[in-house]
């Protein structure tokens, strides 16, 4: 009678345990109807950038043939239009007050279910000055050099002694050949 109901316990504990793992590899296989290869991502290139800078981002998955995005981070809401291989794409400029700092950034698919998909931007403060539209050197980007060359404070001693020296040696040559120039010649 005794191994009657050890055995019934095993089997009630083996069937305790066996039945929430069979559920819930029932679930996952179905997932709601929801492919795996299916779901949407969203890139961004690059992931960090500078205030002013555009980034270039891509959503990959949309079923839909546009999409919009937005972040704290960003001037003003992006489009997204389509390209190849069910790709759309899209990009942003990154504001010039914005912080230092990592920003999430959200698209919507405008499909069916509205697929939303996010990424992180990291926003970096470099440390010398790049120019920002509108550039103000008009040479693109020979305005970081302009703008080193501006605050120098024009030649100094060295500069001047050298352009001394130049117009002495200048000035002997033209009276060496002015004066052989006026020798007559001795036959």
């Amino acid at each position: 009678m005794r191994s009657i109901s050890i055995t019934f316990c095993a089997v009630a504990v083996a069937a305790a345990t066996l039945m929430p793992a069979s559920v819930a590899l029932a679930n996952s296989d179905s997932d709601h109807g929801q492919d795996s290869r299916s779901r949407a991502m969203l890139f961004i290139a690059p992931a960090s950038a500078a205030p002013g800078d555009e980034v270039d981002m891509e959503i990959e998955g949309c079923k839909g043939k546009e999409a919009r995005g937005s972040s704290d981070a960003f001037v003003s809401e992006a489009r997204f239009s389509p390209g190849e291989d069910k790709t759309l794409f899209g990009q942003a400029r990154i504001r010039s007050d914005a912080e230092a700092g990592d920003y999430d950034v959200q698209a919507v698919c405008k499909d069916d279910k509205h697929t939303k998909v996010s990424a992180v931007l990291t926003v970096v403060h470099r440390s010398r000055p790049m120019p920002v539209a509108p550039v103000r050197a008009g040479g693109g980007g020979t305005a970081v050099l302009a703008d080193q060359a501006a605050q120098q404070e024009g030649p100094g001693t060295v500069h001047a002694v050298v352009g001394l020296a130049l117009a002495a040696v200048a000035a002997v040559a033209v009276a060496f050949r002015s004066v052989r120039r006026r020798r007559p010649a001795i036959d």
